[in-house]
């Protein structure tokens, strides 16, 4: 049986990030808000856990899940180096809606799914996601939905969709924006959007002073 948690409320806020981060560290699935939409999550290091995950979203190991980390410096023990264009993006855009596809640190001892040596990673903007990253460490964390469905706005659509695959709902009221990060390809000569959402490709452009159009790939 699922429990979920009214975030809202300090003490209930309290209990659900005790009981998300004991679900994590079990190998269990966990539904966290974040400042785009509704993610589902669970220890990145577990992969039995990251199998649940994809096995309750209905979605393959051809695509792989995603990374939210609670601090900037996760990163340098994630990823194989930390380019001068991801640095300066870090630093402009988390935590909030923009995620790094980057080549992963070799060394890592996971399993995301078929990623061919990359990994996408996210720092959130939402207090909540925060506490429990910083408890539990690096999550492997997907869109709170069943694959083909349409993502997860509030902690209810989620339980609709994901039911007791799930352990641990924390709920933290409707998703401000309810808008998709940006995806920033970052593991080519030059960097590229593959997805367009909560950051513009103008904003980042300037950031990184380069054209749009560029990182979009027009030119």
């Amino acid at each position: 049986m699922s429990a979920v948690f009214e975030c809202s409320d300090p003490d209930e806020r309290t209990a659900g990030i005790d009981a998300a981060v004991g679900a994590a560290r079990a190998g269990r699935l966990v539904v966290m808000p974040t400042d785009t939409l509704y993610g589902i999550g669970c220890d990145a290091f577990d992969s039995e856990a990251v199998a649940s995950l994809l096995a309750a979203k209905g979605r393959g190991r051809d695509m792989p899940v995603p990374v939210l980390v609670g601090s900037w410096h996760t990163v340098d023990g994630l990823v194989r180096s930390v380019s001068p264009e991801a640095r300066e993006l870090v630093q402009a855009f988390w935590p909030g809606g923009l995620s790094l596809v980057v080549e992963q640190a070799p060394s890592l001892a996971w399993d995301l799914g078929d990623t061919s040596g990359s990994v996408m990673i996210r720092m959130p903007l939402h207090p909540v996601a925060i506490e429990l990253l910083r408890e539990v460490g690096p999550m492997a964390v997907s869109s709170a939905n069943r694959s083909g469905h349409p993502p997860a706005a509030t902690a209810q659509a989620a339980l609709d969709q994901l039911g007791d695959a799930v352990s641990v709902y924390l709920d933290g009221g409707p998703a401000d924006h309810a808008v998709a990060s940006t995806i920033v390809d970052l593991t080519g000569a030059t960097p590229r959007i593959l997805r367009e959402g909560a950051i513009s490709a103008d904003d980042l452009a300037e950031v990184l002073d380069i054209e749009a159009d560029e990182l979009r790939g027009a030119v």
